[in-house]
């Protein structure tokens, strides 16, 4: 098996130039390398205590699933506004141009549950910062923060100081 990072297809110039999109999509696609990316964010969660797995849609959802059931843990889902039907807490956020809002199911973590959440790349921090908020607004604890590529060039991490972050692949740009 290659390793993971072959996997990653690197889109020169996209979305403007200068920048190289790192495209997950290649991963998927490949039993092998969806297989490999799976198997290396769950032994990043080795050792770690948890009671569940959180991540955002649509990717966060495609890898944290498969590791909470490997693992034997719920999956708890973090949608875009609306997408929700039961009640829901939400957070706004900030992006590059404009704001976004993301929802969680008021009781979907239960006060002091430990959390770890998973999603595919971490760039600038926004979302997880924003997904932190939500958990622990509703009395959870991350534990963790697993990502599979994380671009360290846009200083992501820095968002989520003290907070246990984690990734397999780290590309030193944006």
């Amino acid at each position: 098996m290659k390793p993971i990072e072959e996997y990653v297809r690197s889109i020169p110039d996209f979305p403007e130039p200068g920048i190289i999109f790192r495209d997950v999509t290649s991963v998927l696609q490949d039993a092998d390398g969806l297989r490999l990316a799976i198997d290396l964010m769950q032994e990043k969660l080795e050792g770690v205590e948890f009671d569940v797995v959180a991540g955002p849609e649509s990717r966060g959802f495609i890898f944290g699933v498969p590791i909470a059931y490997n693992l034997n843990k719920p999956f708890i889902p973090i949608r875009k506004k609306g997408k929700l039907p039961c009640e829901t807490a939400s957070v706004t956020y900030e992006l590059e141009y404009g704001t976004a809002e993301i929802e969680i199911h008021r009781d979907a973590i239960k006060k002091g549950q430990k959390v770890v959440i998973i999603d595919d790349l971490i760039a600038t921090g926004g979302t997880n910062e924003a997904i932190i908020k939500l958990i622990e607004g509703l009395g959870g604890e991350v534990v963790k923060c697993v990502f599979l590529m994380e671009l360290a060039g846009l200083e992501g991490r820095g968002r989520l100081r003290g907070y246990d972050v984690d990734s397999v692949i780290v590309y030193p740009g944006k």
